[in-house]
């Protein structure tokens, strides 16, 4: 492209592939989480939480793993039309689920649709990662991954407004599943439209010679700029990556957390609290939509505050994640307010973690890697925390009560804050050691 023209074209589709990797992102959350909201009408039909749980864990097991595996094969393809794809297959299994009746008639079905349908989800993460890392430099990213990182809470969030829009309308629980379905097909036309896949791939320099900014947590070199076979994806810049390692241990934690909260949610306030279908939904939506506010900030004090260290910012939002967990759960029945202040704020805190965390990921690994690396973080998240949160809280509170489950989640968020720490010094040592190239940053 000739130089005068960079600039301006730049500077739009910077603008244009963030709209579409946002919009993408919350839509695929349409059809992620919205089983959650068919659980009580399930329960009602003679299901027990346990199979309901197990049923869930499909989705869980089947997107850690293709998080990983698609992770690999995202690195290695046109984010624009490996998003779109994947969006509208999973909305074709949560419309045939909710058209069907026989995808409803047994664990084992449900279990295998939404097993399908987190395979699916898997193609979401990892081309926005590798939009993120190419079209935004390290200096910004922690600040324009929290803004981005704000879809799911938009998208999760939405679940619950439409589930209620979809019960007035057509008086079906089922479609709670399929009107999902179609909203999301309408995203992935969006993301067709609007993603593109690289700078370079639209005739422009590499983002880092761009705004002269340049990695600092490892040795950035022109070779970067190549793809990778897959050997130098998981061997070198993934399974040898100690602390790497430490942040994806640290996730299952996380998200046990955040899914032990979410995924039983609308349960434990139905069950225990008393509230109704629709309170729970609109709880349920509050929780997402509060960590919008909690993303940003939490964002904002990595780069800002902490010069790029992710650790500390997670360290302090565990811990307040971890108040607000036992005020919730201890709170008596009969006051709903301090029920719904404390899912607000749980959302508010657990969000950033969750954040934060894939940025780390993004921050340790070559950006033709960064699929991959955030599919490893991904894996420890979703078949280590959200398949325990689905399965085993189910089980426990089936078998022991609420409590148990919720003294499960306790000791999740001081886990997760233990393994984040790890990280403190490592991240500090590397930043301080690092040396950025001279030269001004263009905004």
């Amino acid at each position: 492209m000739p130089d005068d023209r960079v600039d301006s074209t730049y500077r739009r589709l910077r603008i244009q592939v963030f709209l579409g990797v946002f919009v993408g992102y919350a839509g695929y959350y349409l059809v992620r989480r919205n089983f959650t909201l068919a659980k009580p009408e399930l329960i009602a039909l003679g299901y027990s939480k346990a199979d309901l749980g197990l049923a869930l864990s499909g989705v869980s097991i089947a997107y850690g793993l293709s998080k990983f595996i698609m992770g690999s094969v995202s690195d290695r393809s046109n984010a624009r039309a490996f998003m779109a794809l994947g969006l509208t297959c999973s909305a074709a299994v949560m419309i045939f689920m909710g058209t069907a009746p026989v995808a409803t008639s047994s664990v084992a079905m449900m279990f295998t649709l939404l097993l399908i349908n987190g395979w699916f989800q898997g193609m979401g993460w990892p081309p926005s990662g590798r939009v993120m890392v190419h079209w935004f430099s390290p200096s910004e990213r922690g600040t324009k991954m929290a803004i981005w990182n704000v879809a799911h809470n938009i998208g999760g969030g939405l679940v619950g407004p439409i589930a209620i829009l979809a019960v007035a309308i057509f008086a079906d629980w089922h479609a709670i599943l399929y009107l999902h379905g179609f909203f999301a097909i309408a995203v992935a036309v969006f993301i067709y439209v609007m993603v593109r896949d690289t700078p370079q791939s639209q005739g422009l320099p590499a983002i880092e010679q761009y705004r002269n900014d340049y990695p600092k947590v490892f040795d950035y070199q022109s070779s970067h700029e190549k793809e990778f076979s897959a050997k130098e994806i998981f061997i070198d810049h993934v399974l040898r990556n100690r602390m790497l390692w430490f942040i994806a241990v640290a996730n299952a934690f996380v998200y046990f957390v955040r899914y032990g909260v979410l995924d039983w949610a609308p349960t434990y306030l139905g069950e225990v609290k008393n509230f109704s279908l629709t309170r729970s939904g609109w709880a349920y939506a509050f929780y997402e939509f509060a960590g919008i506010p909690g993303t940003l900030l939490c964002g904002w004090m990595s780069d800002r505050l902490f010069n790029g260290r992710r650790a500390p910012v997670s360290v302090l939002f565990m811990l307040l994640t971890l108040a607000c967990v036992l005020v919730y759960w201890l709170n008596p029945p009969g006051n709903p307010s301090l029920d719904i202040a404390m899912l607000i704020g749980i959302g508010f805190f657990i969000y950033g973690p969750v954040m934060l965390i894939g940025v780390q990921a993004l921050d340790l690994a070559p950006k033709k890697a960064a699929g991959t690396a955030a599919g490893f973080t991904g894996l420890f998240g979703y078949v280590g925390g959200a398949v325990s949160a689905s399965v085993i809280i189910g089980l426990v509170v089936d078998t022991n009560g609420w409590d148990a489950g919720f003294l499960l989640i306790a000791g999740a968020c001081l886990i997760a804050t233990f393994l984040i720490a790890l990280t403190w010094k490592a991240e500090l040592r590397h930043n301080s050691a690092s040396e950025t190239p001279s030269g001004g940053i263009r905004q």
